[in-house]
């Protein structure tokens, strides 16, 4: 491993990063579909990534990581960005804008499953109090949660 751990600060960095954006967009997301199913599974499912970032924040600290508080910020200002892009409504939510939320964040979960398996089975990080297992259970339980919806969703938009 390289001496000062850089690779592994640089991964976690840009892991963090990316948490932020989909912290964002899963609680964008969720006040945009409030007081319906979709925003309760929404709500729910921010709420549990606001956990993770705050524990992978937590990791970095304990394993003496230096944060770099430049990308975090830069993953906020590209998911306010991101709401520019044309969504066939001129001023407001749209059904596309719902289904590629819903698509972008469960790519998202998928590559925090990923993370937890690369810091539990490749970085070798052995905390007692992290289980690895339970946080990969939890993103699956979060796909799951948000599947039907994305599908319902994808469906609206993009069928022919």
């Amino acid at each position: 491993m390289h001496a000062d751990h850089e690779y592994l600060r640089i991964y976690m960095n840009d892991q963090l990063a990316l948490g932020v954006g989909w912290r964002e967009t899963a609680r964008r997301a969720a006040r945009e579909n409030q007081g319906s199913p979709l925003g309760d599974a929404l709500e729910t499912v921010a709420l549990e990534i606001a956990d993770d970032v705050s524990l992978f924040e937590a990791v970095m600290r304990r394993l003496g990581l230096a944060r770099n508080p430049v990308k975090p910020v830069l993953a906020v200002a590209a998911e306010r960005v991101g709401r520019l892009k044309p969504n066939g409504h001129v001023r407001s939510y749209s059904p596309l804008s719902r289904f590629v939320e819903l698509d972008v964040l469960v790519m998202g979960i998928e590559g925090k499953k990923i993370l937890w398996q690369n810091l539990r089975d490749l970085a070798g990080i052995n905390l007692a109090d992290i289980d690895f297992d339970a946080l990969i259970e939890r993103a699956d339980g979060q796909r799951r949660l948000l599947e039907p919806f994305r599908k319902d969703a994808g469906r609206e938009v993009l069928a022919v």
